[in-house]
């Protein structure tokens, strides 16, 4: 089956491809957002070809994994006149919570008798407001990168992208009484800067931005992850650091609640129980290794990627029927 897709989340789509499937990803010279083609930074396997919008409109396509508002339109246009949900199967993979007036947010493609709309969290499809448009959900799956947890640097990692810009959602603005507790290393896009942003001293609060392959060594090697979002969709980061074997502590917010059981970490609507909770890590470092061990479990036990990969090959198969 060939499955059209545009390169949207790299960790998503990383997991996505693993299937038995052929993926096929518009690029464009300037590789902008849509056109990125194959990831860079991603292990994609060969099954996964890129394709220009003049070579898709004589492409098969199968299916369309449509995760934009506008990529309707434009998987139209780059295939040809082939309306997605019409004349070729599609869903619309909602990857975020909704935005602006919750919980009256109306989806982009609420009332669509063509689509199936697929949420990635129980959450998510809980806020999101779809009118008559048949909704799934299929949650997250994750390539497992081993346990590679030793903890040997007493601080805790935080992995946000543009954490200055989202503040509030990400709870940016609780770093700085959480980095009294516990040194902060905060990883992802346009971060550097952060430390001067919040008031705090190079040392409290370190920043950087690595591929895929090095953030797992180096999230492998701090105490403990730490989650502070008010409002977003689950982050494939935190599950990537259970998978790695890193204990949690998050707010008690959206899907998280779910995600971390008892004794994988600790879950509180309170920052400063958080905080009592990352100062027991750096002292205990077993207890932190304990828990880490059990959220690896819980988390090869709901997001490992056999799962995964079924649930959207039961899914595809009956959309494509």
């Amino acid at each position: 089956m060939n499955i059209l897709l545009w390169h949207v989340h790299g960790s998503w789509t990383t997991a996505f491809v693993q299937g038995p499937h052929t993926y096929v990803v518009p690029v464009t010279p300037d590789r902008g957002p849509d056109g990125l083609g194959r990831a860079r930074t991603f292990p994609w396997p060969a099954s996964v070809r890129e394709a220009t919008p003049g070579e898709l409109r004589d492409t098969p396509v199968d299916l369309v994994v449509l995760q934009r508002p506008h990529e309707p339109d434009l998987a139209e246009r780059w295939l040809g006149g082939r309306r997605p949900g019409r004349d070729v199967p599609a869903v619309y993979l909602e990857h975020n919570a909704p935005d602006g007036d919750v919980p009256n947010t109306r989806h982009p493609c609420a009332d669509r008798h063509d689509l199936t709309v697929v949420h990635v969290t129980h959450f998510n499809r809980l806020f999101w407001d779809c009118g008559t448009t048949r909704t799934e959900v299929v949650e997250h799956g994750v390539v497992d990168p081993g346990h590679c947890y030793t903890g040997r640097l007493a601080r805790a990692a935080v992995v946000v992208n543009e954490p200055v810009r989202r503040g509030r959602y990400t709870g940016t603005d609780l770093l700085p009484a959480l980095a009294e507790a516990v040194p902060l290393d905060v990883f992802g896009m346009r971060t550097e800067g952060l430390a001067a942003h919040l008031g705090l001293p190079p040392d409290r609060c370190r920043t950087a931005d690595l591929p895929q392959g090095e953030l797992h060594a180096a999230l492998a090697e701090r105490r403990m992850y730490l989650h502070p979002v008010r409002w977003t969709s689950l982050g494939l980061s935190l599950l990537e650091a259970m998978h790695l074997g890193l204990p949690v502590l998050a707010l008690a917010t959206t899907e998280a609640v779910r995600a971390v059981p008892p004794g994988a970490g600790v879950l509180s609507t309170r920052p400063d129980v958080l905080a009592r909770a990352a100062r027991r890590y750096l002292h205990e470092p077993e207890a932190a290794a304990a828990d880490g061990t059990r959220a690896r479990q819980a988390a090869l036990e709901r997001y490992g990627l056999k799962r995964f990969l079924a649930d959207w090959e039961r899914l595809i198969t009956e959309v494509c029927s």
